[in-house]
């Protein structure tokens, strides 16, 4: 995966790009006509993704970013109008719970209250806890090579940079209530106030009603823990936000031009698009992606530990998959489960394999344009992780050499040094198969009339030379499987030789499979079943 901006936009493909369908483009486009077709004042489009930094990156934050990207190249290639991407870390936020997977619980919970970037780092690494997730942060975005400036609430706060912006809560404070209260519940509508005091003896982030406020000082008294009157300016890092004004204040003090969000904070976007405009600022554009789903149509939920994580996808997948996974439908809920990888790397070969032969109009709706910035590599596997999968399977393989030595047989122009993309393949579906299909893996006996078809099949497939072509061996399976009314359609027929040879109810092109693995190794596999020696591996 190459996510670097791209580096030369030609007059046609901009042309194309005007009326190109992807959705990349539409957004793209909406920004442009947000920003009126023209520079910004501050000099740039201004991209943002956000991130809470009590937890580590997830496969939230990569999609979040990665989708950023897209709309970002998509941008750049219909405007000549300079970008920047924000990575901004809600690192100044007080800590409300110990995480679960972290060290020195202990030491933390003496500490919750206060911001991110206060409370030591329990990993003892970092001069805060807030300072090594951000770090977490950057490495991952790093490891995937996207372009970021990395932004810390702390350090704009404490740098004043929000300064002005602070100073414009206070002056319309009452306008900001009247939007935030018709959303809280009574008890919480008597306490409320948008800033959020810095204790300046204990450090934490306190949640207390505005006693009184000073527009010219600068400044709001509140209730300290101590039970004391105390007044404090509201720059300089002194106070922070509650949510919804901390987010409306940074797109007004940023001038941020487009950041997307989850479903879950659909709400949190009109109120804060609101406090936007009372402060005299534009809210950015939007897009609302749909959330993950679990195999069983749930919300993945890091407590419940339901679906699949990005470390799991990327053990078993390139990130380029991964990347394929989050551009199609953002806007539609995705089941995320171990199933969905094979099928996610065949359909990024299959557009890969497609990009080539399509004219540039095509091409720019082609998600490998968008993965890759415009510039896919131009290897083509021709060889499918279905088939690579199910080979690993039959051949029981512990590392890569046992699939490459069929593989060579097959395309004997193909190594590891000049298909790099289909060595990672081979990789990856010795993992998935070493972790995910062999213990699950189970042949299941033939019945008397599959037996026939399977004879038949074997005497098919002896008649054929040793290099027939898959096209040549598909022909023979399908006429096998249409003369057999044992099988209802060829489907029926196609999953039998699934469970019967390589123990699951899914499997490839069997004519590709069986030139792959080789005629004499899949009679091998065809008169164990037929004995049913198959059964005791």
């Amino acid at each position: 995966m190459s996510p670097s901006l791209p580096l030369s936009v030609t007059p046609r493909l901009r042309e194309l790009a005007q009326n190109a369908n992807a959705w990349p483009f539409v957004e793209a486009r909406a920004l442009l006509k947000h920003i009126g077709g023209k520079t910004p004042e501050k000099g740039y489009a201004l991209f943002e993704t956000g991130y809470g930094p009590s937890g580590l990156p997830h496969i939230g934050t990569f999609g979040e970013v990665a989708r950023t990207t897209m709309v970002r190249h998509a941008f750049m290639t219909l405007s000549d109008i300079p970008t920047r991407q924000f990575a901004f870390s809600d690192d100044m936020d007080g800590l409300r719970k110990v995480p679960d997977n972290i060290p020195n619980k202990d030491m933390v919970r003496e500490h919750l209250g206060k911001p991110l970037t206060a409370i030591p780092d329990p990993f003892g690494t970092h001069e805060s806890f807030g300072h090594h997730n951000n770090a977490r942060l950057c490495a991952f975005l790093d490891d995937f090579g996207f372009d970021y400036e990395f932004k810390s609430a702390t350090a704009e706060y404490k740098s004043g940079a929000f300064d002005a912006a602070l100073l414009g809560v206070l002056t319309h404070f009452d306008a900001v209530l009247n939007v935030v209260l018709p959303t809280l519940g009574a008890e919480r509508r008597a306490t409320y106030s948008p800033f959020l005091p810095i204790c300046e003896k204990t450090g934490r982030v306190l949640q207390v009603p505005v006693l009184e406020r000073n527009v010219d000082a600068g400044t709001i008294v509140y209730q300290g823990e101590d039970g004391r009157r105390v007044e404090t300016p509201v720059t300089g890092g002194r106070c922070k936000l509650q949510w919804k004004a901390d987010w409306a204040m940074r797109w007004v003090a940023l001038g941020v031009d487009y950041e997307m969000s989850g479903k879950d904070l659909i709400d949190s976007v009109k109120l804060s698009s609101k406090i936007a405009r009372v402060l005299g600022g534009r809210p950015p554009v939007n897009l609302t992606y749909e959330l993950f789903l679990d195999d069983k149509g749930e919300k993945i939920s890091k407590s419940r530990g339901n679906g699949l994580s990005m470390e799991e996808w990327l053990r078993y997948a390139p990130p380029e998959s991964l990347s394929l996974f989050m551009y199609q439908k953002p806007k539609a809920a995705k089941r995320l489960y171990f199933d969905v990888i094979p099928r996610t790397v065949d359909d990024y070969l299959a557009h890969l394999a497609a990009f080539p032969g399509q004219d540039e109009a095509k091409q720019l709706g082609n998600p490998v344009w968008h993965i890759h910035a415009g510039t896919p590599p131009e290897e083509d596997a021709r060889l499918t992780f279905g088939i690579l999968l199910n080979l690993a399977g039959v051949c029981h393989a512990e590392d890569k050499d046992v699939l490459w030595r069929y593989i060579t047989r097959y395309r004997p122009d193909a190594t590891p040094q000049n298909a790099p993309l289909l060595d990672r393949l081979v990789g990856y579906a010795v993992t998935y198969y070493q972790d995910f299909v062999k213990p699950a893996a189970k042949c299941r006996p033939a019945g008397a009339e599959e037996k026939v078809a399977l004879g038949e099949l074997a005497d098919a497939l002896r008649a054929l030379p040793e290099d027939a072509s898959a096209e040549a061996i598909q022909a023979e399976v399908y006429e096998i499987g249409k003369r057999h009314a044992c099988f209802s359609d060829l489907k029926a027929w196609f999953r039998a030789l699934y469970e019967i040879l390589l123990g699951q109810s899914q499997g490839p092109r069997m004519g590709s499979f069986i030139a792959l693995y080789g005629i004499g190794e899949t009679l091998s596999l065809i008169e164990n079943a037929l004995a049913d020696k198959h059964l005791d591996a």
